[in-house]
């Protein structure tokens, strides 16, 4: 089954009942998670792509098993990236569906607006596909960031273009949302902390690809570098637009864009388009994780094509089956949530997660901070980019 293609998932598999009373979710033969993401508009191949990684992680363990004699179940609803339905999505997977725990939400805003509600439920909100900084605020005790930070990606990119290419003449396009105000944000603290000034800004609307006005915007401050902060959509608008009026500066966008689905949606005009990564390269077999990975997708859809988003799904989806492992039978979110913060380094097939520990508590809520750069190639596959040098020489 092509991901590109694949109908969007209203919902997941059925349950009979609700866990027991003070614990939602568990049966005595199956755990039950939930999903609000998008599976419909602009950012729907992210919430396809998540929950096919996710579903792949769970059904290689159901054919092993389960996790003590439980099989994994993920309920999913389409919130089409927009607040208002993840709010009314994750207040039904909490009250509705009664799941254990809710995993792999995409975007900024969405995961704005869910996080209280899954917060006054006590409920874990594991691996949203997001960033954003407010995620790893300290007061939370609930949420589980398995990613680096968009400031961490965009310090990355200011890095390597100023170190690398002595590149001056920085602008930003981000979309007019929390998320692209979050990538914003890291992009200017790292030009700042360089004492350095955005040449220009260029906005648009979420859910939209109207960026014309932001490509003009962008064009009269004559940059030499511009960081997206956007969806694959809208992004790739941008760039083919640009490449048609020959404003050719070097485009850089953060991982939340949608690697394979940017490289599609531009065809030949991605290649020299630079992407910041999170996890590793979806087809490095030398990886173990990603061996896994291709081996457990090629198992649940065959004709899926592997991803960095899936892959970023998969992780997230061994890493809540560790947390549930070292719970045993006797399975609670509190369980759940201090084996995976309070576990320290946590080994997934090469691929570590650390959340660090003082006292027996987690010093932070985000388990990785790895960024790679990667760079869209004339065959619109990615190869990595250690420095910007190797690829403008």
């Amino acid at each position: 089954m092509d991901p590109g293609t694949t109908a969007a998932p209203t919902a997941g598999p059925t349950t009979t009942a609700a866990g027991g009373v003070g614990n939602p979710g568990v049966f005595d033969d199956r755990v039950v998670f939930g999903q609000s993401a998008a599976f419909s508009g602009p950012a729907r191949e992210l919430g396809i792509n998540m929950n096919l990684g996710i579903m792949a992680a769970f059904e290689e363990a159901n054919r092993n098993g389960g996790v003590h004699g439980r099989v994994l179940e993920l309920e999913t609803l389409d919130d089409a990236y927009e607040p208002e339905a993840a709010i009314s999505n994750t207040r039904a997977l909490i009250e509705d569906e009664q799941v254990f725990a809710l995993i792999g939400a995409v975007g900024t805003p969405t995961s704005r607006s869910a996080t209280p509600v899954a917060a006054e439920a006590d409920i874990p909100y594991v691996a949203p596909f997001t960033g954003a900084g407010f995620l790893r605020n300290d007061d939370w005790q609930n949420i589980v960031n398995l990613r680096a930070s968009y400031a961490q990606e965009t310090e990355e990119m200011v890095e390597r273009l100023t170190a690398d290419l002595g590149i001056t003449r920085i602008a930003v396009m981000f979309q007019d949302d929390s998320f692209g105000r979050a990538g914003y944000n890291g992009a200017l603290a790292a030009l700042e902390s360089r004492e350095m000034e955005l040449v220009a800004t260029g906005i648009y609307p979420r859910n939209t690809t109207a960026v014309k006005s932001a490509l003009l915007d962008l064009r009269n401050g004559n940059p030499e570098a511009v960081i997206m902060i956007g969806a694959y959509q809208p992004v790739a608008a941008l760039i083919s637009w640009a490449r048609h009026i020959g404003f050719d500066p070097i485009f850089m966008t953060v991982s939340f864009v949608g690697s394979n689905a940017l490289a599609t949606e531009l065809g030949p005009a991605g290649e020299g388009v630079y992407v910041t990564q999170v996890i590793p390269f979806p087809h490095d077999l030398s990886i173990p994780v990603v061996a896994s990975y291709t081996a457990a997708l090629a198992a649940y859809d065959p004709e899926a094509e592997p991803g960095f988003v899936s892959l970023e799904g998969y992780i997230a989806g061994r890493m809540a089956l560790i947390g549930l492992e070292a719970c045993g039978v006797d399975l609670t979110r509190d369980c759940f949530l201090e084996n995976i913060l309070g576990a320290g380094e946590i080994d997934i097939d090469g691929f570590t997660v650390d959340f660090g520990t003082e006292d027996d508590r987690a010093v932070d809520n985000q388990g990785s901070d790895a960024v790679f750069l990667t760079a869209i190639d004339a065959n619109g596959s990615y190869r990595s980019a250690d420095s910007l040098e190797e690829v403008n020489p």
